[in-house]
């Protein structure tokens, strides 16, 4: 009888940890909001400082690995549409096809992935570092809420960063398939962006915009939620900061392709 209990067992406290990692995370997010809005009438403001630091860190520090994996997504993309609409006859279809792609789902994609694995793992060690040393029980000693401290100028930072950093990678992207689709489709460069620049529709800028967002909420949500759980020394860090970027790309992989059911119907 154990034997057959105990996989249930564990399987309901795994759904356990679940549903309570969804609870902890929808708190820091409300709370975040919360201090950003409301925290300069009861003496906790979000410092401007901290926030134009988070961007450094998460936004300007990005952007030349997220111009040089879009860049090469971009030409990936080019051969990959080439080869496969030549054999239809149907080249005249690689600009819309790539083009699409690019605004809808890679560009945003792309640089999820490369924040989470950047700035989601930073959180996570940063502040399961603070954990693991009780500066955080420290802050909040002297009067200072942890979560308008280390979390909130992060959300913001990721909400402002990860949508710019989408339109660089789109920007580049589009440019690395234009210089690699130019000599098989026998145009210009400039004829095929601005070719690319008319099929685009406001949707397509608006559908990779809007993932980027939601992209953005989930890595910081995870990193910061798993920074704060750490327990165990500094052996405790290091499976957070793993675990922070597993869960992470897991989590954008899922909400990419629920976007992608959602608005491709």
């Amino acid at each position: 009888m154990d034997a057959l209990l105990r996989p249930l067992e564990r399987l309901g406290r795994r759904s356990l940890q679940v549903v309570s990692g969804f609870g902890y995370g929808g708190m820091l997010l409300l709370e975040s909001l919360y201090f950003t809005a409301w925290g300069w009438r009861i003496g906790q403001p979000v410092r401007l400082r901290l926030v134009l630091e988070q961007m450094r860190q998460v936004g300007v520090d990005a952007i030349p690995i997220v111009c040089l994996l879009a860049f090469t997504i971009g030409i990936m993309l080019g051969i990959q549409f080439v080869a496969a609409l030549s054999d239809f006859g149907a080249e005249s279809q690689v600009v819309m096809a790539a083009g699409k792609s690019i605004m809808r789902e890679f560009g945003a994609l792309i640089t999820a992935i490369v924040v989470a694995g950047r700035s989601g793992s930073s959180f996570a060690a940063r502040i399961g570092s603070m954990n693991v040393s009780q500066e955080i029980d420290a802050l909040a000693v002297i009067g200072i809420e942890p979560v308008r401290y280390l979390v909130a100028p992060a959300l913001i930072a990721m909400l402002v960063m990860v949508p710019t950093l989408t339109l660089f990678a789109n920007a580049v992207a589009l440019l690395g398939a234009a210089l690699y689709s130019a000599g098989p489709l026998d145009i210009s460069v400039q004829a095929y962006l601005v070719q690319t620049l008319n099929l685009l529709e406001p949707r397509d800028l608006w559908e990779g915009f809007s993932k980027s967002f939601v992209f953005a909420l989930l890595i910081t949500l995870i990193g910061v939620g798993t920074g704060f759980s750490v327990s165990g020394g500094a052996e405790g860090v290091g499976r957070a900061t793993t675990r922070a970027v597993v869960l992470s790309i897991s989590a954008i992989v899922v909400a990419d392709m629920l976007f992608s059911f959602f608005l491709n119907r």
